[in-house]
């Protein structure tokens, strides 16, 4: 009878989770308060719980939901079978392996961001595994579903290399230090940007409520995340690169670095 009622509302339920993103963005990006965890970890947030441990807690839910929610409904199509491998392959490492790679030792994180996110997982994995299990259609039109497979996989390429040149760092030395390579020429969080552009290639291949409300929580999350890592690699670093951006890679510049053109006056 719940189930009933939630997939008779999911389109309203689905677009008042969109506007809390919403309000939630403009929150963060107007009080410019800084999460405490990693780089911005402080004491004063309540209980504190290891590091490594609190990344496999609050991003379980959204590991476990996804598949396992499909063994309450019918028998599922290719088309529902592929969201459930792209959902899996980005949560099955950032629950399993990211949480190992990570050198963190000694860090804490308190328990009231676990609980958040967590929250956070769990709603937006029981959406999108409703939605996959009992009203995804069979398929979808086929230039969509490579549109948003494509760039799912480039978002997902980007954050993935990203995030590996920042564990190198601490890897081979303790403490922050300003990242190189790749996209951190231009900005400074490549890794999340990764990360929005791979959720939106999710959401325009599976084109739903719950798909694009998790795209716009992705977006009031990390948006204001990466602008409060800008304001902390400035305060930390006197010789930090002045021509970097938060996020969005100035692409006037990179064209104009790797494809230069000359005036040629006659």
């Amino acid at each position: 009878m719940i189930l009933e009622k939630i997939l008779l509302h999911f389109h309203q339920i689905t677009l008042i989770w969109s506007l809390m993103a919403l309000i939630t963005f403009v929150f963060l990006w107007k009080s410019n308060i800084r999460a405490p965890y990693g780089r911005h970890s402080q004491a004063g947030w309540g209980f504190m719980i290891d590091n490594k441990f609190a990344w496999f807690l609050m991003e379980l839910p959204a590991l476990l939901l996804i598949p396992l929610i499909p063994f309450y409904g019918p028998s599922l199509h290719p088309f529902q079978i592929g969201l459930i491998a792209l959902w899996t392959l980005h949560y099955g490492y950032r629950t399993l392996i990211f949480p190992l790679r990570i050198k963190t030792k000694g860090k804490k994180m308190p328990i009231s961001i676990v609980i958040s996110a967590l929250f956070f997982n769990l709603i937006n994995g029981l959406l999108n595994g409703l939605w996959i299990t009992f009203l995804a259609p069979e398929k979808m039109p086929f230039q969509w579903q490579w549109i948003g497979l494509l760039i799912f996989i480039a978002g997902w390429a980007i954050n993935q290399y990203h995030d590996h040149l920042l564990i190198q760092i601490r890897k081979h030395q303790k403490g922050y230090k300003i990242p190189y390579g790749g996209l951190f020429q231009y900005i400074s969080c490549p890794n999340l940007l990764g990360e929005i552009i791979e959720w939106g290639g999710f959401a325009i291949l599976a084109w739903n409520g719950a798909a694009f409300s998790f795209f716009f929580w992705t977006c009031a999350n990390l948006i204001p995340r990466a602008k409060n890592h800008h304001q902390w690699y400035l305060e930390q670093f006197p010789n930090y690169p002045k021509n970097r951006n938060p996020l969005w890679p100035p692409l006037g510049q990179i064209i104009h670095r790797h494809f230069p053109f000359t005036n040629n006056k006659s």
